[in-house]
């Protein structure tokens, strides 16, 4: 435990600081993404997907599905940072170009022109269009399984910068040539962009515990595999310009330029259902740290082992995350399933009020009438 000006930084602290921070004052969505400087995304829909579930408690009226829609608009690009998802146009520039000798480099080598030249005269591609007009046939993928090698070339593509995602037709994506230069920096300027990057992560995963620090930085060589000798010292660079504590022997990173204390961090008693990858959550180990109990994201957990649930959102209310909720759609009504870290609902009234009022907003979110109440019930 630290006292810096009189502010006594404990584990309640950190708590309120992790929760308030990212649950910034709802805004457009265009500043949200920005704010954010990353949106995971996750097709699964249970009742949403990710990046639907993680932008509705930090945009105004956001409905599911409002992303995809207004993609084409925004000052966004939908690729690939720590995990696949949406970046501000500024940050993945900040990524490319970028070069990566495996996986499907030998493709990429082959195809790429002619492949660019059809985009290039078509402007807007749907995979099936490329895969008609060139006929690449299958492959066997990353997973030992077959997939079309269309689609492997266009995602390697993708992925180093050639060609950009412009929108989704059904969920598949449509592809145009970038709309941005590729380029070339010195040493200096490629410290200066690494930094950048990390200091996205800093300040939407802070306060970040020492044990932590290094793995969550550590995946931007994803991102940028062409600069990943780099990363350990730029790794450095961001814990010594960082601020921190030490509580009961654990480091606590966050951004030096962050307020901390009670008073900038007020929580409020709204209850929420977060995303298994809302920045809140997304770190399981400080999720255990802060709040006593290990959640775990279980839609590919056999059934027999789950504990939780398919999808398990995790329920928070006044800075604690007391328990988690698997929503689904049937008969276009919302059904609800709770359970409880300590194996009850709270007994406050104001807790009922405000879960039945998240419960109205999810159905809203979802496009479903509130006239029919959720059917919820307690595991």
């Amino acid at each position: 435990m630290v006292a810096s000006n009189r502010i006594v930084v404990d584990l309640d602290t950190i708590r309120r600081m992790a929760v308030s921070q990212s649950l910034f004052a709802p805004t457009t969505l265009a500043r949200a993404i920005t704010k954010l400087g990353f949106v995971q995304a996750d097709p699964i829909r249970a009742p949403a997907r990710a990046q639907d579930l993680t932008l509705r408690h930090r945009v105004k009226n956001y409905r599911a599905g409002d992303l995809e829609a207004k993609y084409a608009k925004l000052d966004v690009e939908e690729d690939f940072f720590i995990n696949h998802g949406f970046v501000p146009r500024d940050i993945h520039q900040l990524m490319h170009p970028r070069v990566y000798p495996g996986g499907q480099a030998a493709l990429v080598k082959k195809h790429s022109a002619s492949v660019l030249a059809f985009v290039g005269d078509y402007g807007v591609v749907h995979p099936r269009d490329v895969d008609a007009h060139f006929a690449h046939g299958s492959m066997t993928n990353a997973w030992g399984g077959t997939s079309s090698v269309t689609t492997q070339l266009l995602d390697g593509m993708h992925y180093r910068g050639m060609l950009r995602i412009v929108g989704r037709d059904k969920g598949i994506r449509l592809y145009g040539l970038p709309t941005v230069a590729r380029p070339k920096r010195s040493a200096a300027e490629i410290d200066h962009a690494i930094d950048e990057l990390l200091d996205v992560l800093l300040n939407k995963y802070a306060p970040i515990p020492a044990n932590s620090i290094s793995t969550l930085l550590g995946r931007l060589r994803w991102g940028v595999p062409q600069w990943q000798a780099k990363l350990p010292a730029a790794i450095k660079r961001a814990k010594e310009r960082m601020a921190q504590t030490t509580i009961d022997g654990v480091t606590w990173y966050w951004p030096a330029e962050a307020k901390i204390g009670k008073a900038h961090h007020v929580l409020d008693d709204d209850v929420r259902l977060l995303a298994p990858f809302d920045p809140i959550v997304w770190d399981r180990r400080r999720f255990e740290m802060l709040w006593g109990w290990a959640y775990r994201f279980e839609a590919y957990t056999p059934v027999a082992k789950r504990k939780l649930g398919y999808y398990a959102l995790p329920m928070l209310w006044r800075g604690n995350i007391i328990g988690w909720g698997n929503l689904s759609v049937k008969d276009d009504a919302l059904v609800c399933e709770f359970g409880y870290v300590s194996g009850r609902a709270p007994k406050e009234r104001e807790f009922r009020l405000a879960l039945a009022a998240e419960c109205e907003n999810m159905q809203h979110f979802l496009h479903l009438s509130t006239n029919t109440p959720a059917a919820c019930s307690v595991r």
